[in-house]
C-alpha cells in the first residue's frame, strides 16, 4: 500500500499538463529497469511515449495508460495545490489522482510485485504509456500502435487503466467504447442587407430544416452491447456581428457517437444525402476520432472479474458507456481490450481525488489479474 500510494503521489507531483510528460515516464523506466524490462521511447512533436516489455513469449499482457493530465482550471478554486497531493478524509487530492496517475502507479507496483513472486512467469508483460491522451491523441498511443504493427506484433490482452468505476470501486469494467465521428460543415448562402432578403439567401434559414431532420433521425437502434448512435451539435457560428447583415455562410460542428450497428462511412453518406435533399450548397470535412470496439467475455474479462471479486467482493458489470479512450487505437492490434480503474466521479474537476483505500485495491486487482493469466499453473 505504502509503495503504490507513494508512487502515485510522486507522479501527481509532476506538472504533466498535456502533452508534457514532465519526467513521469523516466520514473517508470527507473523503477522497471531492475526487473528485466526493455524500453522503446518515442518523442514525437512534443509528445512522450513509452513501450516497456518483459519477456518475448506469448501471451502479451499490456497495461496502457497516460501520464498527461488536463489543465487545473482556476487555482483559487482548489482547496490545495493540485500538484502537491494531499490527503484528507480518506482521500488523496490533486490533478491526476483518478485520471489516471493512480492507475499508472498501480500498473507499475503490481508488475513489480508479480515479477518478484513469479520471476519465471509465462508470456510477457508490457506497458504502453503516452503523454497525449488528454490532448489531440494524434502522436501518442496511435503512433506506438503503428510501430508495433510495423513489427508485426499483436497484443493478446490489454488493460487500460482509465477510471471505469462509477458508484463504488469495482462496479464497472468497460469492455468497449463507442466510435466518434466529427464534422465541420459550412452551408453557403448569399450575404446581403437584412431589409432586402429577396436579394440574399440566409444560410441559417436554409440549414434549419436540415438540422431538424438530422436531429430527429434515428441513425440506428444500437444492439445488445451498445446504446443507439447519437447526433449532437457542439458549435454553430454565423453572422458579421451586425444586426443588419444577412450572413453569407453558417459554420456547424457536430459529432456522432456511434455503435457497432453503424459505420462511419454509412453515417457520412446518410448525412450528406439529407443535406443534398434540402438543396444546400455546402462543404463538409469529416474527422474519425475512433472506431467502436468491443471485447467479448473472454479470458481477459474473466480474469479481471475474478480479481475484482477477490479484492473488492463485488461482481462488476460490463459497460460500453462514456466517451472514447486510447483503447480504440490498441483494439487495432488486440482482440481483448478492457478498461478498469478507480471511481470516475471527480475526473477533470476541481479537487479531483481518489479514495486512498482504492489505491491498494487497484494494485491488488492488477496483481491478481496477472497471476490468473500468467502465473505458472
Amino acid at each position: 500500500m505504502n509503495d503504490t500510494l507513494s508512487f502515485t503521489r510522486e507522479l501527481m507531483s509532476r506538472r504533466s499538463i498535456t502533452p508534457d510528460d514532465a519526467g513521469c515516464q523516466d520514473l517508470i523506466v527507473e523503477r522497471l529497469k531492475p526487473f528485466g524490462f526493455t524500453f522503446e521511447r518515442f518523442e514525437i512533436n512534443g509528445v512522450s511515449n513509452l513501450w516497456a516489455r518483459r519477456g518475448s513469449a506469448k501471451p502479451i499482457i499490456c497495461f496502457a495508460g497516460h501520464t498527461d493530465v488536463v489543465p487545473t482550471g482556476p487555482l483559487d478554486k482548489w482547496h490545495t495545490d493540485p500538484f502537491s497531493p494531499s490527503e484528507r478524509d480518506g482521500k488523496l487530492y490533486g490533478r491526476g489522482a483518478a485520471d489516471m496517475k493512480t492507475g499508472v502507479a498501480a500498473f507499475v507496483t503490481a508488475t513489480e510485485a508479480f515479477v518478484k513472486a513469479h520471476p519465471d512467469h509465462a508470456g510477457s508483460i508490457a506497458l504502453l504509456i503516452t503523454s497525449d491522451e488528454e490532448g489531440p491523441s494524434v502522436d501518442g498511443t496511435a503512433r506506438v500502435v503503428e510501430w508495433l504493427q510495423a513489427q508485426n506484433e499483436r497484443i493478446d490482452y490489454t488493460i487500460v487503466g482509465e477510471p471505469s468505476s462509477s458508484e463504488f470501486f469495482g462496479d464497472t469494467i468497460k469492455n468497449g467504447r463507442r466510435g466518434s465521428l466529427s464534422a465541420r460543415l459550412v452551408v453557403k448562402g448569399v450575404q446581403g442587407h437584412i431589409a432586402y432578403p429577396h436579394l440574399a439567401e440566409n444560410p441559417i434559414h436554409l440549414f434549419a430544416p436540415a438540422l431538424a431532420e438530422l436531429s430527429s433521425t434515428v441513425w440506428d437502434n444500437g444492439n445488445e452491447y451498445f446504446p443507439a448512435t447519437t447526433f449532437q451539435v457542439s458549435n454553430i457560428n454565423a453572422g458579421t456581428g451586425a444586426f443588419n447583415v444577412i450572413p453569407g455562410t453558417i459554420e456547424v460542428y457536430f459529432n456522432f457517437r456511434f455503435s457497432t450497428a453503424s459505420t462511419a462511412l454509412n453515417l457520412q453518406s446518410r448525412t450528406e444525402d439529407i443535406l443534398r435533399k434540402h438543396g444546400l450548397a455546402f462543404d463538409i470535412a469529416w474527422t474519425l476520432g475512433g472506431k467502436p470496439f468491443f471485447t467479448t467475455r473472454g479470458n481477459l474479462v474473466a480474469a479481471l472479474t475474478a480479481a475484482i471479486q477477490k479484492v473488492a467482493g463485488v461482481t462488476p458489470q460490463l459497460s460500453t458507456s462514456g466517451g472514447t479512450s486510447d483503447g480504440r487505437f490498441i483494439a487495432e492490434i488486440c482482440d481483448q481490450v478492457a478498461e478498469f480503474g478507480p471511481i470516475n466521479a471527480s475526473i477533470h474537476k476541481i479537487d479531483e481525488c481518489v479514495e486512498v483505500a482504492d489505491i491498494r485495491r487497484l494494485h491488488d486487482v492488477y496483481f491478481h489479474t496477472l497471476k490468473i493469466l500468467l502465473a505458472p499453473k
